[in-house]
């Protein structure tokens, strides 16, 4: 049977689909790109899909660090999940993520899709050679420009990108964490699971084939909530030794743990996945099998409900940019002038030989956050070749911050938007970051990015020049905060209206410009509460943690009135709102005052708005 070939071309190919590939292409197609993503699997979301079924950790450290979650696409898609899939089924999950690329305009999908080769032309990237098994189609894509989202850095090395493998010695970087000798090892891939209480005992025949573990060989590896650790390095400690502290939420034996992990070295990382895979089984049974028949584990009367079949990756190669991100940058939470993303994980490197070491893994715990620059996001010798995800351009160290989900998701969307820009412009990748950098950054900021250390400076924003007032506020929560330029809270203040709580909803924040002017949209950027987790998890308790729906601070029903020379032109009554920030497109509305009237939270007592946006018809924008 002759395999039927497609040939189709676009502005942005996008080869992968996890986290930082979808919102690369969406981010890339909102922009008016045209624009394919190119995904392996079945399904979006890499490790936070159903395949997986990691729970999205990023800069806030599972909500230890307040107002840092990230927001832009990836706050879009969580609230999205919340509001519809409140009891976080992850199959559900698969389909909200489908729906943001499938709804998506200008974006084309091309799922159970894997790319194969690359045709070259010079020191660019002319077309991937892909392969979609589900159509028995070979599939040739042309771009200008081509994201690698693979995780692997697998389109990069068919193109010839420079990478690196493995860990750099502390004499490279200068970096105080880093080993005296570099070597190759990358950390492991993982297996979760999740078991059921049947409300009765169950008894657990473990296979044949499955590994065993005594008491002895897991004795570093927190499995009970009778174990407490050391904060800074892992080790297990006795109840009452110095420096421990109780077993956190996420460590839960009904729903996997991050240490069942297989680790490699060097290019085994790709080359023996499927040897990790059968190797990860074998050690999730055996695990099962220690919790069930090796002393008392407490889940006497669990049962195993799903096993992963395919491994969350964390590890292996890394794309080199002009730039390359260092420890240094995460401990002093440096903040650079072309900065596109930031972090704020642990560096969290994980100890070579995963279940099978005696030795613990080490977490570089610090203050606040990082930036990452846009010159980590390019290839710094392919000339069209981006990157979005764990491929990135970091050292070891920094990689172990900047390889988790949430990060990489917010990369991933700086990537598309800046991938678009150089389409918009006729410029090289590079050149978006000489010439166009203020751009992409204010891009980003008013797509509800954050860059810690930058600010709302657009230019074509009028509600910067209105006058603002409101029929109340508090004393930390002044209605001109909605123009000062910063969306969350920050070591700044509030950064945010917020209108008396005793006086309640409804609340009216009013924004007069200094002329009538023809807008063609409003946006409003309201609080979700960034301080809290909306994750989607199998850790039971990692989710008896959140609000079951909506954070309580969102606004939830508001009207918004449009007004020339006292009289209302238009009026909008929004119902059920289920996000942060809200985009209304208008028609050349001419009004010089706008009104918006909060009429209630999803049980917040007062009103709380962090931003408005007014921009002028589209043809002078």
């Amino acid at each position: 049977m002759a395999v039927r070939k497609l040939t189709a071309n676009y502005d942005i190919v996008v080869a992968g689909g996890g986290l930082a590939g979808l919102f690369a292409a969406v981010a890339a197609a909102r922009q008016g790109a045209k624009v394919a993503i190119v995904q392996s699997r079945s399904m979006f979301g890499g490790n936070a899909s159903s395949e997986v079924r990691m729970h999205i950790v990023g800069a806030d450290c599972h909500a230890s660090k307040d107002d840092m979650r990230e927001t832009g696409l990836l706050e879009e898609l969580l609230l999205e999940n919340k509001k519809r899939n409140p009891y976080a089924s992850f199959p559900v999950f698969d389909t909200i993520m489908w729906e943001m690329a499938y709804k998506q305009e200008h974006l084309t999908t091309y799922l159970n899709t894997t790319v194969q080769d690359v045709v070259m032309d010079g020191k660019n990237i002319r077309s991937i050679i892909c392969y979609q098994a589900t159509t028995e189609t070979e599939i040739h894509l042309s771009a200008e420009v081509f994201v690698d989202a693979t995780g692997h850095g697998t389109l990069g090395v068919l193109s010839g990108a420079a990478y690196r493998i493995g860990t750099e010695s502390k004499y490279e970087f200068s970096e105080p964490s880093a080993p005296e000798v570099s070597n190759d090892h990358c950390m492991g891939d993982s297996l979760l699971f999740s078991a059921r209480d049947r409300g009765e005992p169950v008894k657990f025949i473990a296979p044949d084939w499955a590994y065993h573990f005594s008491e002895e060989d897991l004795a570093i590896r927190p499995h009970t909530s009778r174990m407490v650790f050391n904060a800074s390095d892992g080790t297990v400690l006795s109840e009452k030794a110095e420096g421990s502290r109780q077993l956190p939420d996420y460590y839960d034996s009904t729903s996997g743990y991050w240490w069942i992990e297989v680790t490699g070295h060097g290019d085994e990382m790709t080359r023996d996945s499927e040897l990790i895979r059968d190797k990860l089984i074998r050690c999730v049974y055996g695990v099962w099998d220690h919790l069930k028949n090796v002393g008392d584990h407490g889940v006497e009367n669990y049962d195993l409900d799903w096993v992963g079949i395919v491994p969350g990756h964390r590890e292996s190669r890394r794309l080199d940019g002009p730039y390359v991100l260092t420890e240094h940058d995460i401990l002093a939470n440096r903040v650079f002038p072309d900065a596109v993303a930031y972090g704020g994980w642990p560096m969290d490197v994980h100890c070579d030989g995963g279940i099978f070491s005696k030795q613990p893994s080490v977490a570089v715990s610090y203050e606040g956050s990082y930036t990452i620059p846009y010159r980590c996001f390019y290839s710094k010798n392919i000339g069209n070749l981006m990157m979005a995800g764990r491929d990135i351009s970091t050292s070891k160290m920094a990689f172990s911050s900047t390889r988790v989900m949430g990060t990489c998701a917010v990369g991933g969307q700086a990537v598309g938007t800046a991938a678009a820009l150089a389409i918009k412009h006729g410029c090289t990748v590079a050149e978006v970051g000489s010439d166009h950098i203020k751009e992409l950054q204010q891009t980003l900021l008013k797509n509800d990015c954050f860059i810690p250390g930058f600010r709302n400076e657009d230019p074509l924003d009028l509600a910067r020049t209105a006058h603002v007032s409101a029929d109340s506020e508090t004393e930390t929560g002044k209605a001109v905060n909605v123009i000062n330029g910063i969306s969350r809270t920050t070591g700044e203040g509030s950064n945010c209206w917020i209108s008396n709580p005793l006086q309640g909803n409804p609340a009216t924040l009013t924004l007069k410009l200094p002329e009538e002017k023809a807008l063609s949209e409003l946006r409003i950027t309201f609080d979700s509460n960034l301080s809290k987790s909306i994750m989607p998890s199998i850790t039971r308790k990692a989710m008896e943690h959140q609000v079951k729906t909506l954070p309580k601070e969102l606004v939830k029903d508001y009207d918004v009135q449009f007004l020339r020379q006292g009289s209302v032109v238009l009026e909008k009554n929004i119902r059920g709102n289920g996000q942060r920030l809200n985009i209304h497109k208008l028609d050349d509305l001419c009004c010089d005052e706008v009104r918006i009237t909060v009429r209630e939270t999803y049980g917040h007592a007062a009103a709380r708005v962090y931003e408005v946006r007014l921009y002028e018809n589209n043809f002078r924008r």
